[in-house]
């Protein structure tokens, strides 16, 4: 990649081990891994199953730690960081969005999308709690705990909340993995709208190659190591 945004990649991995002990001894997941993403990127992440793709996403968020190697969060190092320091590095920087909608049940869907912001004590949280359900079409289903929404309405909350903070970094590990072909499209398409008007940069892991081919880029893993590393033809959420 080009060096002139080297040095403010929002995400910047260098020479990434992740090891991690089994029944059958200890397992190689990622194997000197060197990747960096630009500010706004789309990258798609793609390989057959076992590759290392959701590690490295979970390696990204600070959610597991480097054997060897870097890896830089908006600028910081992870290595060095206490739990509780990267729980506030996630919580400034980094939207995450997984394949299972991890929301507070007890919680309606305005309380879930507001919290992260209220853990940061922002003052407007619920104003923009608000304001982040109306840009995924659920304005009106504010007062709505997760158990009263469809899992299309639950992954649209989960988007708002991860968009909330205006994130450097999202992080999508398969997120329409759990809804049937038509809602996935439609969370797809509200994903990548979302992306272009935030400049935030994604990191998208999935099994479809067509849905990744919509992102700026590809990285394509294989046996813990990236094997191909291209620009896609559509780009951009084509």
């Amino acid at each position: 990649m080009e060096d002139s945004w080297h040095d403010t990649a929002p995400l910047q991995l260098e020479g990434v081990h992740l090891s991690l002990k089994g029944p059958a001894g200890e397992v190689n997941i990622l194997k000197g891994v060197s990747f960096q993403a630009a500010p706004g990127e789309s990258v798609g992440v793609v390989g057959p199953s076992g590759s290392g793709k959701t590690s490295l996403l979970m390696l990204c968020a600070g959610l597991e730690r480097a054997t060897r190697g870097s890896v830089r969060l908006a600028g910081h190092d992870l290595g060095p960081l206490s739990e509780d320091a990267l729980a506030r590095l996630r919580r400034d920087h980094l939207g995450i969005v997984f394949q299972s909608f991890h929301l507070i049940a007890t919680m309606t869907a305005l309380e879930n999308v507001a919290l992260p912001l209220e853990l940061s004590g922002r003052p407007d949280a619920f104003d923009r709690a608000r304001d982040a359900l109306a840009a995924v079409g659920l304005g009106p289903r504010l007062d709505h705990r997760p158990g009263q929404l469809s899992g299309g309405e639950q992954q649209r909350v989960a988007l708002a909340r991860a968009f909330v903070i205006n994130p450097r970094v999202l992080l999508a590990d398969e997120p329409t993995g759990n809804l049937d072909g038509d809602t996935g499209a439609l969370i797809m398409s509200l994903l990548f709208d979302l992306h272009a008007r935030s400049g935030t940069t994604l990191v998208l892991v999935t099994h479809d190659m067509a849905l990744a081919q919509r992102c700026q880029r590809v990285v394509t893993l294989r046996d813990g190591q990236i094997q191909d590393d291209t620009r896609a033809l559509a780009g951009a959420g084509a």
